[in-house]
């Protein structure tokens, strides 16, 4: 694993983020914003690590997966009292305060689909 600037993915995260962000400010409710927005937060998360880390594609996706996971299971407790956040609306927002099963499987989901589009493309690369 090395540092190294790859701009596509940092790119792809720019326009991750802003779409996440988009999401927070105008859906409030809703499967786009509850389910997909998790699906693509780990896309948004793994796109940022592969714009700094030059690593292997699964080693990278299951470690955000592991992170996304940690978060969550993490809302089980009264974790944002504890760093005194319970009263701050972007840490709500980005960490979550509620745990949700289905959160979960949108994660899953999510790392899955990163490791397809990655592995094809990486294949058509190599051919």
């Amino acid at each position: 694993m090395t540092f190294n600037l790859n701009k596509t993915y940092l790119i792809l995260t720019v326009l991750l983020l802003i779409i996440e962000a988009l999401i927070a400010i105008f859906l409030k409710t809703g499967f786009i914003r509850h389910t997909f927005g998790d699906f693509l937060c780990v896309i948004l998360l793994y796109c940022f690590f592969k714009s700094f880390i030059k690593g292997h594609h699964f080693t990278i996706a299951i470690s955000v997966l592991a992170i996304a996971f940690t978060i969550e299971f993490l809302q089980l407790t009264n974790y944002l009292e504890f760093f005194n956040l319970q009263n701050n609306h972007l840490a709500k927002v980005i960490l979550g305060s509620t745990f949700e099963f289905s959160d979960l499987v949108a994660y899953t989901l999510g790392i899955i689909t990163t490791i397809a589009i990655d592995f094809k493309i990486y294949k058509l690369w190599i051919s």
